[in-house]
């Protein structure tokens, strides 16, 4: 088993940012600069494009760290960030820019590549968390949360489904079609998000993936607006309900 190497560190407004890797896998950790107490840990997916450290990430973990005392990882997903991309990466990213060059759905080939993305993701995740676990100021016996959208979901919802370590999840902005039996496994706790508007994602088929989960606790968050206009909010919401699940008092304005 591969451990946690830490190759930088930073600290700032109390969140201390550690870059790591676990084997060839380039990740980040946000913890509290405040001692080094257990708490529990928040997994985070990145959308498509993005990476490990992108403002959406960097910001949702500093919300985490000082609203609720979490630690947050991250991991660069295979062929993004720091990470290089196979031969078949670079073809289903052409395909995919042609398609939105032209005007045509980019749904069926989103679907498509982020499947074979999670094939590679949810084993480098499950071995991060095994590293993860294994350091003092996480431990093993504590709650693990993921938070995810988009790509994070496509990636997220498998890794749920086969790890059950992960008790709490965050979710959204998906197609079902490649994700739906997965979901049909997953029971626990849910917060799933969905853009009214979305010009890629069809409001029902947004719909068919948070009925897919067999959770009992299940809330979903429907807003206005387009595929890339979430509201800032819905990261203080996910905030809200990881502080719910895993007995923790949120102490910002979160």
């Amino acid at each position: 088993m591969h451990s946690v190497e830490f190759t930088a560190e930073s600290s700032s407004n109390g969140v201390v940012e550690r870059d790591f890797t676990v084997g060839e896998v380039t990740g980040a950790l946000w913890s509290p600069a405040s001692g080094s107490d257990r708490a529990p840990l928040v997994l985070m997916g990145h959308g498509g494009g993005m990476h490990k450290k992108a403002p959406a990430m960097a910001g949702r973990a500093h919300l985490l760290v000082t609203g609720c005392g979490f630690h947050v990882a991250t991991i660069d997903a295979p062929g993004h960030g720091g990470r290089p991309r196979t031969a078949h990466d670079e073809q289903e990213i052409a395909v995919m820019q042609q398609a939105m060059a032209a005007g045509e759905p980019v749904g069926p080939i989103v679907v498509r590549y982020n499947a074979h993305l999670a094939e590679r993701a949810v084993p480098e995740w499950q071995a991060t968390l095994d590293a993860l676990q294994e350091l003092p100021e996480i431990g093993a016996e504590g709650p693990v949360g993921y938070f995810g959208l988009n790509m994070g979901t496509a990636i997220g919802v498998p890794l749920a489904a086969a790890d059950p370590r992960i008790t709490a999840a965050v979710f959204g902005i998906f197609w079902p079609e490649s994700l739906a039996e997965a979901a049909k496994q997953i029971t626990i706790p849910i917060e799933f998000v969905l853009q009214w508007d979305d010009e890629h994602i069809p409001r029902q088929s947004g719909l068919a993936l948070f009925d897919a989960f067999a959770s009992k606790e299940k809330t979903l968050h429907a807003n206005a607006g387009a595929h890339k206009e979430v509201p800032r909010f819905e990261a203080d919401s996910a905030v809200r309900f990881f502080a719910r699940h895993f007995g923790r008092a949120v102490t910002s304005s979160a």
